[in-house]
C-alpha cells in the first residue's frame, strides 16, 4: 500500500527534478536515470519507461531540446536532452511553488492537533 503513496507523491516532481539536472549541462537517459538515483540515495530509481515519456513531454512543451550524438570510433550515438531558457524559466517556477508546496504540507504535518 506504501507503494502507491510513494509513487504519487514521486510522479508529481520529476519533471522538475529532470529540468533541474539539465540545468548546467547536457545529458543522456542513463545519465539521468543514474543521477537521480545517486542524488536521490536510491528513493528515485526510474525505468526507461519512465523517464522517457517525461522527456518527451517537456520537449512537447518546449522546455527542453534534443539531439543526437556523432558516434565515434564503436560508440553508439545517444540522444542527449538540454534545457532551453524556457525551460529554466519554468525550473525557477516550479521550485518555488515546490518551496511553498513542500513548506505548508510541512506546517500541517509538524502540527500537534
Amino acid at each position: 500500500m506504501q507503494g502507491r503513496y510513494e509513487q504519487q507523491l514521486k510522479k508529481g516532481v520529476l519533471e522538475m527534478l529532470v529540468l533541474k539536472l539539465l540545468k548546467n549541462e547536457e545529458k543522456y537517459g542513463y545519465q539521468l536515470i543514474s543521477q537521480l538515483k545517486q542524488k536521490s540515495g536510491g528513493m528515485f530509481t526510474l525505468k526507461e519507461g519512465t523517464l522517457y515519456p517525461i522527456l518527451y513531454r517537456l520537449e512537447d512543451d518546449g522546455l527542453v531540446l534534443s539531439r543526437w550524438s556523432q558516434p565515434k570510433g564503436k560508440e553508439t550515438s545517444r540522444k542527449y536532452y538540454g534545457i532551453t531558457e524556457e525551460g529554466k524559466i519554468k525550473l525557477l517556477e516550479l521550485n518555488a511553488l515546490w518551496k511553498d508546496f513542500s513548506g505548508e504540507v510541512t506546517k500541517i504535518m509538524e502540527e500537534d492537533t
